[in-house]
Protein backbone atom coordinates (compact mmCIF):
# COMPACT_ATOMS: atom_id res chain seq x y z
CA UNK A 1 0.00 0.00 0.00
CA UNK A 2 3.05 2.24 0.76
CA UNK A 3 6.32 3.27 -0.84
CA UNK A 4 9.56 3.49 1.40
CA UNK A 5 9.01 6.42 3.37
CA UNK A 6 9.57 9.60 1.24
CA UNK A 7 9.76 13.35 0.99
CA UNK A 8 6.28 13.66 1.66
CA UNK A 9 5.90 11.49 4.96
CA UNK A 10 9.36 13.21 5.97
CA UNK A 11 8.07 16.92 5.49
CA UNK A 12 4.94 15.70 7.53
CA UNK A 13 7.07 14.59 10.41
CA UNK A 14 9.32 17.83 10.51
CA UNK A 15 5.94 19.35 10.65
CA UNK A 16 5.03 17.74 13.59
CA UNK A 17 8.47 18.48 14.93
CA UNK A 18 7.78 22.00 14.38
CA UNK A 19 4.22 22.35 15.89
CA UNK A 20 5.55 19.89 19.33
CA UNK A 21 8.46 22.61 19.20
CA UNK A 22 5.84 25.55 19.35
CA UNK A 23 3.42 24.59 21.32
CA UNK A 24 5.99 23.53 23.85
CA UNK A 25 7.80 27.11 23.68
CA UNK A 26 4.20 28.21 24.22
CA UNK A 27 2.93 26.60 27.32
CA UNK A 28 6.58 27.37 28.65
CA UNK A 29 6.08 30.73 28.63
CA UNK A 30 2.75 31.43 29.33
CA UNK A 31 3.40 29.15 32.37
CA UNK A 32 5.00 32.20 33.43
CA UNK A 33 4.36 35.93 33.08
CA UNK A 34 5.45 37.64 29.96
CA UNK A 35 7.57 40.81 30.55
CA UNK A 36 8.20 41.18 26.89
CA UNK A 37 5.40 39.96 24.58
CA UNK A 38 7.37 41.74 21.70
CA UNK A 39 10.25 39.07 21.52
CA UNK A 40 7.46 35.90 22.23
CA UNK A 41 5.25 37.25 19.51
CA UNK A 42 8.30 37.19 16.77
CA UNK A 43 9.61 33.70 18.37
CA UNK A 44 6.05 32.32 17.45
CA UNK A 45 6.10 33.56 14.14
CA UNK A 46 9.22 32.76 13.92
CA UNK A 47 8.12 29.08 14.76
CA UNK A 48 5.05 29.81 12.14
CA UNK A 49 7.73 30.50 9.14
CA UNK A 50 9.07 26.78 9.89
CA UNK A 51 5.70 25.30 9.07
CA UNK A 52 5.15 27.57 5.88
CA UNK A 53 8.45 25.92 4.70
CA UNK A 54 7.10 22.83 5.04
CA UNK A 55 3.93 23.47 3.47
CA UNK A 56 5.46 24.81 0.40
CA UNK A 57 7.80 21.67 0.02
CA UNK A 58 4.69 19.35 0.15
CA UNK A 59 2.90 21.39 -2.58
CA UNK A 60 5.65 21.86 -4.84
CA UNK A 61 6.48 17.90 -4.67
CA UNK A 62 2.85 17.40 -5.09
CA UNK A 63 2.82 19.23 -8.41
CA UNK A 64 5.66 17.24 -9.74
CA UNK A 65 5.32 13.87 -8.15
CA UNK A 66 2.70 11.28 -9.49
CA UNK A 67 2.31 8.90 -7.21
CA UNK A 68 2.75 9.59 -3.67
CA UNK A 69 2.75 7.90 -0.33
CA UNK A 70 -1.07 8.13 0.02
CA UNK A 71 -4.06 10.39 -2.05
CA UNK A 72 -3.03 14.36 -2.77
CA UNK A 73 -5.47 15.16 -1.33
CA UNK A 74 -5.09 13.78 2.02
CA UNK A 75 -1.81 14.95 2.18
CA UNK A 76 -3.11 18.53 1.04
CA UNK A 77 -5.76 18.27 3.65
CA UNK A 78 -3.46 17.29 6.65
CA UNK A 79 -0.83 19.58 5.91
CA UNK A 80 -3.00 22.17 5.87
CA UNK A 81 -4.81 21.30 8.69
CA UNK A 82 -1.34 20.95 10.47
CA UNK A 83 -0.72 24.51 9.36
CA UNK A 84 -3.88 25.83 10.91
CA UNK A 85 -2.43 25.05 14.01
CA UNK A 86 0.64 26.74 13.85
CA UNK A 87 -1.30 29.64 12.24
CA UNK A 88 -3.45 29.50 15.80
CA UNK A 89 -0.51 29.54 17.98
CA UNK A 90 0.72 32.33 16.24
CA UNK A 91 -2.42 34.35 16.16
CA UNK A 92 -2.43 33.89 20.09
CA UNK A 93 0.70 35.23 20.65
CA UNK A 94 0.11 38.18 17.74
CA UNK A 95 -2.78 39.04 20.52
CA UNK A 96 -0.63 38.64 23.63
CA UNK A 97 1.67 42.07 22.01
CA UNK A 98 -1.29 43.89 20.40
CA UNK A 99 -3.25 43.91 23.93
CA UNK A 100 -0.29 43.94 25.98
CA UNK A 101 -1.00 40.87 27.81
CA UNK A 102 1.88 40.57 30.28
CA UNK A 103 0.21 38.75 33.03
CA UNK A 104 -1.00 34.96 32.41
CA UNK A 105 -3.82 33.15 34.44
CA UNK A 106 -4.73 30.17 35.23
CA UNK A 107 -7.14 29.50 32.69
CA UNK A 108 -4.12 30.62 30.18
CA UNK A 109 -1.77 28.38 31.66
CA UNK A 110 -4.49 25.42 31.19
CA UNK A 111 -4.98 26.40 28.13
CA UNK A 112 -1.13 26.07 27.13
CA UNK A 113 -0.87 22.71 28.76
CA UNK A 114 -3.98 21.25 27.05
CA UNK A 115 -2.30 22.63 23.96
CA UNK A 116 0.79 20.82 24.70
CA UNK A 117 -0.37 17.44 25.19
CA UNK A 118 -2.43 17.64 21.56
CA UNK A 119 0.83 18.85 20.01
CA UNK A 120 2.36 15.41 21.17
CA UNK A 121 -0.38 13.23 20.33
CA UNK A 122 -0.37 14.58 16.65
CA UNK A 123 3.01 14.36 16.69
CA UNK A 124 2.66 10.42 17.67
CA UNK A 125 0.19 10.25 15.53
CA UNK A 126 1.96 11.64 12.31
CA UNK A 127 4.92 9.60 12.99
CA UNK A 128 2.76 6.60 13.31
CA UNK A 129 1.35 7.37 9.46
CA UNK A 130 4.79 7.27 8.67
CA UNK A 131 5.51 3.95 9.70
CA UNK A 132 2.50 2.39 8.40
CA UNK A 133 0.88 1.46 11.89
CA UNK A 134 -2.50 3.08 10.96
CA UNK A 135 -4.35 1.44 13.42
CA UNK A 136 -2.26 2.47 15.99
CA UNK A 137 -2.92 6.01 15.49
CA UNK A 138 -7.21 5.89 16.80
CA UNK A 139 -5.88 5.80 20.26
CA UNK A 140 -3.94 9.26 19.27
CA UNK A 141 -7.31 10.79 17.96
CA UNK A 142 -9.72 9.60 20.37
CA UNK A 143 -7.14 11.61 23.20
CA UNK A 144 -7.15 14.81 20.79
CA UNK A 145 -11.10 14.81 20.88
CA UNK A 146 -11.01 14.68 24.50
CA UNK A 147 -8.34 17.41 25.26
CA UNK A 148 -10.20 19.76 22.88
CA UNK A 149 -13.54 18.77 24.79
CA UNK A 150 -11.23 20.18 27.92
CA UNK A 151 -10.76 23.40 26.03
CA UNK A 152 -14.46 23.76 25.56
CA UNK A 153 -14.99 23.38 29.27
CA UNK A 154 -12.10 25.79 29.82
CA UNK A 155 -13.13 28.74 27.82
CA UNK A 156 -16.13 27.97 29.51
CA UNK A 157 -14.95 28.42 32.62
CA UNK A 158 -12.76 31.31 32.17
CA UNK A 159 -15.60 33.37 30.37
CA UNK A 160 -17.61 32.59 33.50
CA UNK A 161 -15.00 33.98 35.97
CA UNK A 162 -14.57 37.22 33.87
CA UNK A 163 -17.66 38.24 34.07
CA UNK A 164 -18.03 37.03 37.73
CA UNK A 165 -14.58 39.11 38.88
CA UNK A 166 -13.26 41.68 36.14
CA UNK A 167 -14.66 45.02 36.31
CA UNK A 168 -12.85 46.44 33.69
CA UNK A 169 -14.80 46.21 30.37
CA UNK A 170 -11.57 46.78 28.20
CA UNK A 171 -9.49 43.65 30.00
CA UNK A 172 -12.49 41.65 30.27
CA UNK A 173 -12.77 42.02 26.20
CA UNK A 174 -8.91 41.42 26.02
CA UNK A 175 -8.87 37.99 27.86
CA UNK A 176 -12.54 36.67 26.37
CA UNK A 177 -10.57 36.80 23.09
CA UNK A 178 -7.90 35.18 24.05
CA UNK A 179 -9.49 32.27 25.37
CA UNK A 180 -11.42 32.15 22.43
CA UNK A 181 -8.37 31.88 20.25
CA UNK A 182 -7.24 29.20 22.27
CA UNK A 183 -10.35 27.18 22.26
CA UNK A 184 -10.20 27.59 18.33
CA UNK A 185 -6.42 25.68 18.18
CA UNK A 186 -7.78 22.90 20.51
CA UNK A 187 -10.51 22.71 17.53
CA UNK A 188 -7.50 23.36 14.72
CA UNK A 189 -6.20 20.20 16.78
CA UNK A 190 -8.97 18.25 16.43
CA UNK A 191 -9.13 18.90 12.51
CA UNK A 192 -5.84 17.38 12.20
CA UNK A 193 -7.41 13.86 14.73
CA UNK A 194 -10.29 13.66 11.94
CA UNK A 195 -8.41 14.05 8.80
CA UNK A 196 -6.18 11.47 10.02
CA UNK A 197 -8.94 9.67 10.60
CA UNK A 198 -10.14 9.70 7.43
CA UNK A 199 -7.17 8.74 5.81
CA UNK A 200 -7.43 5.54 8.25
CA UNK A 201 -10.83 4.44 7.03
CA UNK A 202 -9.70 4.91 2.90
CA UNK A 203 -6.09 3.22 3.71
CA UNK A 204 -6.90 0.23 5.72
Amino acid sequence: MFRKKDIFFKTLEEMADVIYETVDRFAQAVNGDLPDVTAFAKEMKDYEHKGDKCTHIILTELNKTFITPIEREDIMELIKKLDDVLDGIEACASRFEMYQITKSDPFIRKFGDCLRRSAQEIKSAIYLLTQKKLLAIQPHCVTINELENEGDDLMRQGIKHLFQNVKDPIELIKHKEIYERLEQTTDSCEDVANTLQSIIMRNS
